[in-house]
C-alpha cells in the first residue's frame, strides 16, 4: 500500500476538470466528464478525480480517476459473456472510449445487505420504518449490515436528486418497458452474482452496487457508465466482517462510504453548511490510498503510479486521434 509521502506529489495534480475542446460537446458528471461525437457514435469518458458525496461536489482525490477508470476496464473484460459492454478503447489510464447509447433514465441497485447512509439506501428507509422498499417487501426484525436472504433490486430515477422508485412506477412513468425491465433486472442480477463471486476471491464482499444501461442504434441493451468501482459500489473486507457485525461494528470499508461515514463523525447535516468539514490534504491522501488499496485487491495487480506531472496533457496527447476532423 502506498504512503502518504508517496501520493503527496500528486496532489497538485489532481485533476479536478478538463475542457478539450476538440473531442466534441462536453458533459460534466459528479465525477466523469463526458465528450460526445454523435458522427462517430461515440462517448469518450474521462474520469475525473472529483469526488462527491450526498450529492456534494467536495473536493479532488489524487489518481481516484485512475482507479476509477481501470477498475471498470478491469471488470467490463470479466463481464462480457453476461452481456455486452460499452466499451471499444481505453487509451489512457483515465480514458474509456464507449460506444454511443440511448441511456435509460433509470440507475439499477442491486443490494445484497441491509446498509447505507444516503437518502435513498436501503438502512436509512430500513430505520425510518418503511418495509415496502421499491417495491421488495423487508421483513421486520433486521438490523444495520445484515445480510438479505438473496440480493434485492432498488431502482432510482436519474436527476438532480435520485428518487427511489419501484416496477409499476418506471412503466407508469415510461422510463422502460415490462420487457425492457425484465432483461434489466435479469442482467443486473447476474453481474452482481459475478462481482460477488470474484470479489470473494480476493478477500472482499461486494455489498452493493450502481449499474448504467442503454440501447445501442439496433436496440441491444448494453452495460455502460462503470462497473463494480468504489464510487458506484461498497465493498468489505470478508475476514473481518462475521466479528465486526456480531460486536454491531461498521464493518472494514474500503469504498467511498468509508468517507460519508467521516463526514457524519465530524457532524455534518445535509442542510447546514456551517457543519460541512474541511476536506485536508490528509484526509484526501488517505483516500487516494483506499482507492488504490481497493484496486490492488480486486485485481490482483500492482497499481502503476504514473508520472508526476499535467494528467490533463497526457490525456489530451493519448486522445490525438479521437480530435474531431481526425481520422480514427
Amino acid at each position: 500500500m502506498f504512503t502518504a509521502d508517496q501520493l503527496r506529489p500528486y496532489l497538485p495534480a489532481a485533476l479536478e476538470k478538463t475542457d478539450f475542446k476538440a473531442l466534441g460537446e462536453r458533459y460534466q458528471g459528479k465525477v466523469r466528464d463526458v465528450y460526445t461525437q454523435p458522427e462517430r457514435n461515440l462517448r469518450i469518458l474521462v474520469a475525473t478525480d472529483r469526488q462527491s458525496a450526498f450529492d456534494i461536489q467536495w473536493c479532488s482525490i489524487p489518481l481516484k480517476g485512475q482507479v476509477l477508470n481501470q477498475i471498470s476496464a478491469w471488470w467490463f473484460e470479466r463481464i462480457v459473456d453476461i452481456m455486452p459492454t460499452q466499451v471499444l478503447d481505453v487509451p489512457d489510464p483515465n480514458v474509456t472510449v464507449a460506444k454511443r447509447l440511448q441511456m435509460m433514465p433509470i440507475e439499477i441497485v442491486v443490494r445484497g445487505y441491509l446498509t447505507g447512509s444516503s437518502k435513498t439506501s436501503a438502512w436509512m428507509n430500513y430505520n425510518a420504518g418503511v418495509r415496502d422498499f421499491c417495491g421488495v417487501r423487508l421483513p421486520d426484525g433486521m438490523v444495520k449490515n445484515q445480510p438479505f436472504t438473496s440480493a434485492i433490486l432498488t431502482p432510482t430515477t436519474k436527476g438532480e436528486d435520485d428518487e427511489l422508485i419501484d416496477p409499476p412506477g418506471i412503466f407508469t412513468q415510461k422510463l422502460a418497458t415490462e420487457t425492457q425491465w425484465e432483461e434489466i433486472a435479469d442482467k443486473a442480477l447476474k453481474l452482481f452474482a459475478r462481482g460477488q463471486e470474484l470479489a470473494a476471491k480476493r478477500g472482499l464482499i461486494l455489498v452493493d452496487t450502481k449499474y448504467e444501461m442503454g440501447l445501442d442504434e439496433e436496440g441491444t441493451l448494453m452495460i455502460a457508465d462503470e462497473v463494480h468501482t468504489p464510487d458506484s459500489s461498497r465493498y468489505w473486507v470478508a475476514a473481518s466482517y462475521e466479528k465486526r457485525f456480531a460486536a454491531g461494528l461498521e464493518p472494514e470499508s474500503l469504498d467511498k462510504e468509508f468517507f460519508r461515514l467521516w463526514l457524519r463523525t465530524q457532524g455534518f447535516e445535509y442542510g447546514d453548511k456551517a457543519t460541512w468539514p474541511k476536506i485536508t490534504d490528509n484526509v484526501r491522501l488517505a483516500l487516494s490510498a483506499k482507492y488504490i488499496d481497493l484496486f490492488e485487491r480486486i485485481t490482483g495487480q500492482k497499481f502503476t503510479l504514473p508520472p508526476v506531472g499535467s494528467t490533463a496533457a497526457r490525456i489530451e496527447k493519448n486522445l490525438a486521434k479521437y480530435r474531431v476532423g481526425v481520422a480514427a
